[in-house]
């Protein structure tokens, strides 16, 4: 983007070593990696609902039993994380433990699982963010994909200007969220404590109750736990002591989110709440317990924010993460690079990108979007804590047995809840997912196996032996006689090369004879060679010529000097047919060198 621009949007550039200066406080931190894990509170109980409500009053008693069963699981896997920071200090996603435990393979499935559900985290954050905010205001709701796409690039622009002023921009809707809820929750207990009358759900369903129908809701409902890794992905981002610090905001964290989620699930069933289409379950708790007041609007404002900023835990995650992945060689190593702000701005953009498509091609809508959620993070959850297992049983450190069983233990419930997702969403896109992944691991492999490669092609032991030219043939390319041509002649010149000769390829015979004069005036007493071309294959013909000089002189070094124009506006570079980059483009496979000489247009 323009520098101004950039500047304004972005903000200035930081030196290398503030990073220690964009550190985050356990606060902040948080904000930026619990917005995930807390926002989902604000859907999980209506996915529960959505499958339960099938079975009528019956079904819906169950809800608050599923969910306190993801909250035992919630316990489990944020024990379990904890002993992945102790294990790994200075972060260690699932990726990291699965790759140096089980093996580069089972890394890359961790890793692969991770990125696309960090995206379809960005989407289905942003997705319910909007639906929040349309069940207040139903006007809104058919503009509801532009919405989301507005958001994400706000979410964006805060991210590319660094992690500490991404801190100050999501840190008052996380704890906005967390307050209003908690008052919401404590309101609906004094008034059911009170013995205010609600409508209960419908008496009958469609479907009887059935051990299908509870683990589809238990799987819906385990979208309450995505999130939960980003922490321990994200290790080096907090403050020294850097390890304690990410232990601390893990347990708070699932801590707040056990009580939310329990609270707003109880005050569904108890309320008699069912999901209906246009409004949230928790606009309608917030609805019957205060009305459309102020406190109302609070909630749902508040809802909407910390949905729409629970994106930011993606872009706090997935750029990171892939990095780690290109620094091993597995993603391109643009992505490795930290922008101005010492973020990693590639990852960034390309999590905007993949995210954007994600809510447009869905249409913002959470329940298409929700069937593909939770399979990836699940996978990393289950293959972290069978790393750690090894990692324990191998190095036997102190008290490695406990360890080791605790480990055990996340890694067999949530390899069971993993099947249960898998087995309860697989038709309803869970697919998709385990098509998705493989795809993905394999060009990961192939993009390691380039730069394995390159590598190879490029060590010094290959160049050392070969002979040095003892010939260097020099050919200019020219289109017209102009300034540029007269700069690039005199380029040519300074090489002092064994043969240098121009090459003009005529499209029309009536201009051959101008060229030949103008040369003959400005060329410097370089030879000027003009083939014709009846079929206008100026590439083809310059090929053909450059190979034959390779053939005559295969010791030889053979350069390429191309005219080329610079222009000061880029609409301007529209109205030029760009012939030097097609040239570049071809000879960057023959055994030449190609000298671009600018030409700055004022």
């Amino acid at each position: 983007m323009p520098s101004v621009v950039k500047r304004l949007l972005v903000g200035r550039p930081l030196k290398t070593i503030q990073t220690s200066d964009e550190r985050l406080t356990k606060r902040a931190a948080l904000a930026i990696f619990s917005s995930d894990a807390l926002s989902s509170t604000a859907y999980a109980t209506e996915e529960i609902l959505l499958v339960l409500v099938l079975a009528g009053s019956a079904g819906m008693s169950l809800a608050l039993p599923v969910a306190a069963a993801i909250a035992v699981l919630l316990g489990i896997i944020v024990t379990s994380y904890g002993q992945t920071i102790r294990a790994y200090p200075s972060g260690g996603g699932a990726y990291i433990v699965a790759k140096e435990n089980l093996g580069h393979g089972w890394g890359l499935i961790a890793g692969a699982s991770l990125l696309i559900d960090y995206i379809l985290t960005a989407a289905v954050s942003v997705s319910a963010g909007v639906a929040a905010i349309t069940s207040a205001f139903p006007n809104l709701y058919p503009e509801r994909v532009l919405l989301g796409v507005l958001v994400l690039a706000v979410i964006t622009i805060g991210n590319l200007r660094g992690l500490r002023e991404s801190g100050r921009l999501f840190t008052v809707p996380a704890y906005l969220f967390v307050g209003s809820a908690g008052l919401m929750i404590l309101a609906g207990v004094w008034k059911l404590a009170s013995g205010a009358p609600f409508a209960q759900a419908p008496a009958s369903g469609s479907e009887a109750i059935t051990w299908l129908l509870v683990l589809h809701a238990f799987a819906s409902g385990c979208a309450a736990l995505t999130g939960i890794e980003a922490i321990s992905n994200g290790v080096q981002a907090f403050q020294k002591p850097e390890a304690k610090n990410a232990r601390t905001t893990l347990f708070v964290m699932g801590g707040i989110l056990a009580v939310l989620f329990l609270g707003i699930t109880f005050l569904a069933r108890m309320m008699g709440i069912v999901p209906v289409e246009g409004e949230t379950v928790v606009s309608q708790i917030a609805r019957r317990l205060f009305d459309h007041g102020f406190l109302y609007y609070l909630v749902q404002c508040s809802t909407a924010l910390i949905l729409l900023m629970a994106a930011n835990t993606s872009f706090a995650g997935f750029p990171r993460l892939a990095s780690i992945l290109a620094r091993d060689k597995y993603l391109p190593i643009q992505l490795v690079n930290m922008g101005d702000r010492l973020v990693f701005s590639n990852g960034i953009m390309l999590l905007a990108l993949f995210s954007a498509l994600l809510i447009a091609g869905f249409g913002g809508d959470t329940h298409r979007l929700i069937p593909l959620y939770a399979i990836g993070v699940f996978t990393g959850f289950a293959l972290s804590q069978f790393g750690l297992v090894k990692k324990w049983i191998s190095e036997k450190d102190a008290g490695w047995r406990g360890y080791a069983t605790l480990n055990l233990a996340g890694g067999l419930v949530t390899t069971v809840v993993l099947v249960i997702l898998t087995a309860a969403k697989f038709w309803h896109g869970a697919w998709a997912i385990l098509v998705v992944v493989p795809i993905l691991v394999a060009a990961m492999l192939g993009i390691r196996r380039h730069y394995t490669h390159l590598r190879t092609a490029l060590t010094l032991g290959q160049v050392i032996e070969a002979p040095i030219p003892n010939e260097h043939y020099v050919i200019m390319f020219i289109g017209d006689i102009h300034k540029g041509t007269v700069a690039a002649a005199r380029y040519a010149k300074t090489l002092k090369p064994t043969m240098i000769k121009a090459l003009h390829i005529s499209l029309d015979e009536r201009d051959s004879a101008e060229i030949r004069e103008k040369w003959d005036r400005w060329g410097m007493d370089i030879p000027l060679i003009i083939t014709p071309s009846p079929y206008r294959q100026v590439v083809d013909i310059l090929l053909h010529y450059v190979r034959e000089i390779e053939h005559q002189h295969p010791q030889a070094a053979i350069t390429v000097i191309l005219p080329e124009f610079v222009c000061p506006h880029w609409w301007q570079l529209l109205l030029h047919n760009h012939i030097a980059s097609r040239i570049k483009n071809a000879l960057l496979h023959e055994r030449v060198a190609v000298v671009s000489v600018p030409i700055q247009l004022q």
